[in-house]
């Protein structure tokens, strides 16, 4: 049967975009190249996932409330320690949004890249 098997990639717009990749690569480790940046499957915690969810357009999950304007998009990226990365973000020009919070399946935090994107952290259990 022919189906979908995981993300392949999430791409979005900049002002630009070197220097937004340069602050992703500093700040939240991504090593971006030519083509961007690659997470393969080996690196993925045990009880980690991808996970794939449509939103009702009126939701303002996505949103940084110091913007007057609806984000689209959100990206959500798993990593290894929450804390210690949100404290790194609001250190180099990230704007933290909301408080962290933790559930039996992990701990999510919540910031505004430099250009104003809203990203979610996740930190699997």
């Amino acid at each position: 049967m022919a189906k979908v098997i995981g993300i392949g990639g999430v791409f979005f717009k900049s002002g630009d975009s070197q220097v937004l990749s340069n602050w992703y690569r500093e700040v939240l480790g991504i090593e971006i190249g030519d083509y961007g940046a690659v997470f393969k499957p080996n690196t993925v915690p045990e009880n980690g996932y991808t996970a794939f969810s449509i939103f009702e357009a009126e939701t303002n999950y996505f949103d940084v409330p110091e913007k007057s304007e609806q984000q689209p998009f959100l990206i959500n990226f798993m990593v290894d320690e929450l804390f210690p990365l949100l404290d790194k973000i609001k250190l180099n020009g990230g704007l933290l949004i909301g408080e962290p919070e933790e559930y039996d399946y992990g701990k999510f935090g919540w910031f505004a890249d430099p250009e104003g994107n809203k990203v979610e952290l996740w930190q699997p259990l």
